[in-house]
């Protein structure tokens, strides 16, 4: 966290409306990221659309575990959803000015969106903790108002918070240059434009991302410990490969968006610290959700048999 005092009101100009840069450092490159990144958000709607629907479409994926997928594919198109479109319009229009109404609106949701990937990651392993060290029990645990209850706290705990966070953010006073150096609206970019000692708010920055990213993952990996030493007590050599190989998946998701997240909000930050948070937060919210799909589906037997019969079996039922 970085404590540092801002330029004073006096004699400058407040800011109604921001420049996202996005890639203007690349000109000549316009085209080219345009179509990548519109190849990128029609393969993350496809991927997690599908996998959405095959875990609400298919009866033999009907358990906690894909429905809790289920809703984490959703996530993912929300989440993607609220910064590629900008990006694509930028890249396609090179009109980067954005009011800060618009900025604040969509930082509120990505922050919110964010929140809710740390709790539903955290719901999974306890999914599979239940699954693996009280699999009697899983039925009566897990049962469908539990896991309705726990994606929807998922879904809708971190909005208070979040708001709140954005409005404290936005009731500063922003001042001099207006170009930020991202291609989405996000806290750290910001609050380097605000005016006078910003070290409260940096202070509660720290604080919201510790509660909102520490508190999960921790509980993660309380879950993972208990549910490595469950499964080494296991006599099989087989029964310990499939315990393993149905958190796999997860374990692979859990590492790659809490390191990239940890990285950016709860590091300290430094001067050149602003290229590495713009290229960690390219693998959080655009890279992982074109892998998400494939990390769980191609790893997943379930998944793969769901995706292998769905077509002929909606083919077979339009003929009919």
């Amino acid at each position: 966290m970085e404590h540092q005092e801002k330029a004073p009101e006096g004699n400058l100009t407040k800011l109604t409306e921001f420049v996202l840069l996005d890639f203007a450092d690349v000109p000549h490159l316009q085209k080219l990221l345009f179509g990548l990144f519109l190849l990128i958000y029609i393969i993350i709607l496809m991927g997690n659309g599908i996998i959405f629907l095959i875990t609400k479409l298919d009866p033999g994926l009907q358990t906690p575990m894909y429905f809790f997928l289920g809703n984490f594919s959703l996530l993912e198109i929300c989440y993607v959803s609220v910064t590629l479109p900008r990006m694509l319009t930028s890249l396609g229009t090179q009109r980067r000015t954005i009011s800060l109404v618009a900025y604040a609106t969509q930082m509120c949701f990505v922050l919110t969106l964010g929140a809710t990937e740390c709790f539903l990651l955290a719901v999974m392993a306890c999914d599979r903790y239940v699954a693996i060290c009280s699999p009697l029990r899983y039925p009566i645990v897990m049962n469908p108002k539990v896991c309705v209850q726990l994606v929807a706290g998922s879904w809708v705990s971190g909005i208070p918070i979040q708001i709140g966070q954005t409005c404290q953010i936005f009731s500063l006073p922003f001042c001099g240059s207006n170009l930020i150096n991202h291609f989405f609206c996000d806290i750290p970019p910001i609050l380097k434009l605000a005016c006078g000692v910003t070290f409260l708010n940096e202070l509660l920055v720290f604080t919201v991302a510790a509660l909102f990213v520490l508190v999960p993952f921790l509980l993660i990996l309380v879950s993972y410990g208990r549910i490595i030493s469950t499964v080494l007590k296991l006599p099989s050599a087989t029964s310990r490969g499939k315990a393993f190989s149905t958190c796999s998946s997860h374990l692979v998701v859990v590492a790659l968006f809490f390191g990239s997240a940890i990285a950016t909000y709860l590091r300290p930050k430094t001067q050149g610290s602003t290229g590495t948070d713009r290229v960690l937060s390219l693998f959080y919210t655009i890279v992982m959700p074109v892998f998400n799909p494939v990390i769980y589906s191609l790893r997943n037997k379930d998944v793969m048999m769901a995706l292998r019969k769905w077509p002929g079996k909606h083919l077979s039922s339009c003929k009919k």
